[in-house]
């Protein structure tokens, strides 16, 4: 019957509170987490892994969405967009972010793509939208917004994942993104076309997942990296959001049972928080992940403390 009962609830959204706080989903495994925030609410955007214990490999079939008013308590949507929505998609759903932009939701996703007239396959970028935080998500413009074809400084099929777009002040719109290649380009104002030639970053020990975004006067690239492996978390700093980028180190060591990690930064109700994944959900590993958060903070010349990776997590906030 409590199963029975919890499934209901699952399926109605309900608020279900953590109980050992890290990691903070516990019901299935997530992974790649891209937080959001819009009025008074904190909207997590994540993967979803799928693989068995068994498994060496990847299985992530959609992308789903959770919420907080509090930190501590996350309502559950369940799925909101998988690979299926995009006709020109194949394979799985990579890292993805969703950002808010002038009365619409763009959800920034990487899958791969079939073989068509317009790629002969790899990864790819895609884009969804919708009126509201959580859905229905469309499709924006019926095709990718990058494909492989676009990005040629790397030879492997697999370097145009992990989108990440960060408005600046003036309202123009950046895309960042790639494994083993960080890259950017202009979006224009509608955030489904190019405003410009793809630029590739010389990033120090860049690996995958970049996040952007800015505190004060300052411009952050904070992203998964080969400071050692399994992979950490370092960052860059520049004066623009185009840089140029100057390294300032490592700011999270390796996570639990993982071979990866991801960033995922924002703030709220006060405080900064440093989203990530780790392996340390029984049963879990580098392909059954689970979403972690913790407090960030900054010293007075806006550099980042090392985080610090706690199993209870943070506290409420009103």
């Amino acid at each position: 019957m409590k199963k029975i009962l919890l499934v209901a609830l699952l399926a109605l959204g309900a608020y279900l509170p953590s109980q050992a706080q890290n990691p903070i989903i516990r019901g299935v495994f997530t992974a790649d987490p891209a937080p959001l925030v819009y009025h008074d609410t904190l909207f997590l955007y994540t993967g979803h892994d799928t693989a068995s214990v068994q498994e060496t490999n990847y299985k992530m079939p959609d992308w789903r969405v959770y919420s907080t008013t509090d930190m501590v308590h996350w309502k559950d949507y369940g799925t909101r967009l998988s690979p299926r929505t995009f006709a020109w998609a194949t394979g799985d759903a990579y890292a993805a972010q969703c950002v808010y932009h002038k009365g619409k939701f763009y959800w920034f996703v990487s899958t791969f793509h079939k073989k068509d007239d317009n790629s002969q396959g790899g990864a790819a970028i895609g884009v969804a939208v919708s009126d509201r935080p959580t859905g229905p998500f469309k499709d924006a413009i019926g095709k990718a917004l990058i494909v492989n074809e676009m990005t040629k400084d790397k030879p492997h099929a697999w370097d145009d994942i992990d989108p990440t777009v960060f408005i600046d002040d003036d309202g123009q719109a950046y895309l960042y993104w790639g494994n083993l290649s960080c890259r950017y380009v202009k979006l224009k104002d509608n955030l489904t076309e190019l405003a410009g030639p793809i630029t590739v970053l010389n990033i120090k020990n860049y690996i995958e997942g970049p996040w952007v975004y800015k505190r004060k006067k300052l411009y952050y690239l904070v992203y998964a990296s080969a400071g050692t492996k399994p992979e950490m978390i370092e960052y860059c700093t520049a004066p623009t959001a185009t840089g140029p980028w100057t390294y300032r180190g490592i700011i999270q060591q390796n996570v639990p049972n993982s071979f990866t990690t991801h960033p995922g930064i924002i703030d709220y109700k006060g405080k900064s928080y440093f989203f990530y994944h780790n392996g340390a959900l029984p049963t879990g590993g580098s392909y059954r992940r689970s979403i972690c958060v913790d407090e960030m903070h900054y010293n007075k010349d806006g550099s980042i403390q090392p985080i610090v990776q706690t199993t209870q997590g943070v506290g409420p906030v009103k």
